[in-house]
């Protein structure tokens, strides 16, 4: 058979998918750590890791070979059964990051659906809410998934538009504005259950909060007997330089959800923690998932969790991201307006020059062997595997300023 090209395997998504996406236009059939090969055998540095999804780098021989080896013995049971592999796996990630119970599911949006179910669970058990009353606050710029539900906290038209009836029982707050919060909390908080946030608002640019955000919030939310919620899906799993991004200021979420890089990419496993007060509410026949805590997925998660410590994948993201946004920092050119991040999730906010956007600034970087992708048209996010080395980190830094530069 005659091997098709990029062209033809976007025209057959173009025409038996749905369009429900615009991706860049390159077609990737392989990939190995920090490179990814499109058909025609074209290298590719990755900087988005599929949404920090593969922290631990393309297909790690330690992670796929847990799902090899798993896959081999017993793929699903459901859990009308048990099997003898989640009890170990939810033991080692309660170890892991300190928290009685786990809940396994498999994407983020799911884990985010569980968390929001765990708080107003807990707010009506617990707090004593009345069910019709209960509220969740939610901040402008988030993005937690694409279900009803999430969708309904977004601010975002091209997320919930023409969705509706949208779900209630959310309050939409200005995010990195604890004064927000602490207003809403005095006039609500008796009837709210819980706070949801991203430490680090990662589609809406990778846009950090002011130092000592997090941990205001944390503590109004304690004041005020409301759930601190973290999101770290995205931010999680030494991507931003701490293990969890919460760590920077020392803050340990009531609800701690997580995804993406808890399978290194090979396929999906999400997870939400949190201590027996909270989880145990939740009884069975009440909340469930054919496919969480799947011995495929479990084997897979611990793997890609023991990966992030032995090869200190923390410690590289927190020291090749200082690298990253100094050297990137200090480079002008009139499209690049500003660096910012923390460990090696960062973004470049591009201002348009000479009728070119962020968009036109991807295309460029693709013909020069680095894959990134933009967001809210005018931002570009840079978050490449944490295997990567400096001497590779410092390459991708020159073929970045060489993108800059093409554009003259």
């Amino acid at each position: 058979m005659t091997k098709l090209t990029s062209q033809d395997y976007m025209a057959l998504e173009d025409k038996y998918g749905a369009h429900n996406y615009h991706p860049l236009p390159v077609v990737l059939e392989r990939g190995e750590g920090v490179f990814m090969w499109d058909v025609e055998g074209n290298k590719y540095y990755d900087f988005l890791s599929a949404y920090s999804a593969v922290n631990q780098g393309h297909c790690h021989p330690a992670i796929v070979g847990a799902m090899i080896d798993q896959a081999k013995k017993l793929t699903l049971t459901s859990r009308a059964f048990y099997n003898n592999v989640l009890g170990e796996f939810e033991q080692y990630a309660t170890q892991y990051f300190g928290y009685d119970k786990l809940l396994p599911m498999n994407t983020g949006a799911e884990a985010d659906e569980t968390a929001l179910k765990l708080a107003r669970r807990w707010g009506a058990k617990k707090k004593g809410i009345k069910n019709e009353d209960i509220k969740i606050i939610c901040c402008e710029g988030n993005f937690h998934g694409r279900t009803i539900t999430i969708i309904s906290m977004s601010n975002d038209p091209d997320s919930f538009a023409n969705y509706g009836p949208l779900t209630p029982g959310f309050i939409r707050i200005p995010y990195n504005d604890s004064k927000a919060l602490e207003k809403v909390l005095e006039e609500h908080g008796k009837t709210v259950a819980g706070f949801l946030v991203e430490p680090i608002q990662g589609e809406a640019g990778v846009f950090v909060p002011d130092e000592g955000y997090l941990k205001t919030c944390a503590d109004l939310c304690k004041k005020h007997n409301v759930l601190f919620i973290a999101d770290e899906v995205q931010t999680g799993l030494a991507r931003t330089g701490k293990m969890l991004a919460c760590d920077h200021e020392s803050v340990r979420p009531d609800i701690l959800i997580l995804g993406k890089a808890l399978s290194g990419g090979v396929l999906p496993v999400s997870a939400v923690l949190a201590d027996d007060d909270i989880m145990l509410n939740i009884k069975p026949g009440e909340h469930g998932s054919t496919y969480g805590g799947n011995p495929v997925a479990c084997k897979v998660a611990m793997a890609a969790l023991q990966v992030l410590k032995d090869e200190k994948l923390t410690e590289k993201s927190e020291y090749l991201g200082n690298i990253f946004r100094e050297e990137l920092s200090k480079f002008n050119h009139p499209m690049k307006e500003l660096v910012r991040g923390k460990g090696l999730l960062n973004a470049i906010v591009i201002k348009p020059h000479k009728g070119k956007t962020a968009w036109d600034f991807c295309l460029k970087m693709k013909e020069n062997g680095l894959l990134a992708k933009p967001t809210h048209e005018h931002i570009v996010r840079f978050a490449p595997p944490l295997v990567i080395t400096e001497e590779q980190l410092r390459e991708c830094i020159e073929i970045i300023k060489k993108t800059f530069k093409d554009f003259e």
